[in-house]
């Protein structure tokens, strides 16, 4: 997995997390354990399905990994028996049960020609689920595989995490209005985020001016954007917040 792998996992599952969408990988090494660690780490649950027997890990440097999912909430589950050892025709098969789980559809990030993450997107289109994959650099072979799946339509192209939530965002409108409807249908967590959110109808904020806008404190506000720029509802821009994608 390169940097850019690294950056897509992060942008795609913090808002999975914030959504409370439950990730589910192979938990071998690069995109899978990305998968899985950065779902711990912004408080969410995942679902790591072995190619071994639940008394194995593979890899073993994935043992702090195995801990903290359970201990999040999370699940590790296999359909091998509890010793049964990891061979590599066991990883394919295992794939069966990643697509199997998934609900929403399968999200391929940085495959190659002949990776195993294509295995997985075959089955998952067999079993009629969606399946997506990330666009990466031409130049880059760690990205063949989900250009080919993209360019050959048997995946979506998904550069936004709500390209597979089929969410709706509020977009900063011509003229920086933003209609009622949208105001009155958008999922607040509190009402402070709906002050927030009314404040930047005009033009885009600082922290500071928001806090002046709302009557809150600094920090407090600082709080509350953070998560809902992670959510997609606002923007970050050289300081300033802005509403939905700029």
């Amino acid at each position: 997995m390169t940097r850019y792998g690294r950056d897509v996992v992060d942008k795609f599952v913090s808002v999975f997390v914030a959504e409370g969408i439950t990730t589910i990988s192979g938990f071998m090494y690069g995109v899978d354990t990305e998968v899985h660690q950065k779902t711990v780490d912004y408080g969410g649950r995942t679902i790591a399905v072995f190619g071994c027997g639940l008394n194995v890990i593979y890899p073993p440097e994935n043992r702090k990994l195995y801990e903290e999912i359970i201990k999040s909430g999370g699940s590790v589950v296999s359909e091998y028996d509890d010793d049964a050892k990891p061979h590599l025709w066991k990883f394919p098969q295992r794939n069966k049960v990643v697509a199997g789980l998934a609900s929403l559809g399968v999200l391929v990030v940085e495959a190659g020609e002949k990776s195993g993450a294509l295995i997985t997107a075959d089955l998952a289109r067999k079993m009629k689920k969606k399946v997506y994959a990330v666009p990466g650099p031409i130049t880059s072979a760690v990205s063949a595989g989900c250009n080919e799946l993209i360019r050959s339509g048997k995946a979506e192209i998904a550069t936004d995490p709500y390209d597979i939530l089929k969410l709706k965002i509020p977009v900063l409108l011509a003229g920086g209005q933003i209609s009622k409807l949208q105001l009155e249908t958008q999922n607040f967590a509190n009402p402070l985020e709906g002050k927030i959110f009314k404040s930047l109808q005009g033009e885009a904020l600082n922290t500071d001016e928001i806090a002046a806008a709302t009557g809150k404190n600094i920090v407090e506000i600082g709080k509350t954007v953070s998560l809902m720029a992670i959510r997609g509802i606002l923007t970050e821009s050289g300081g300033k917040y802005y509403l939905g994608k700029v």
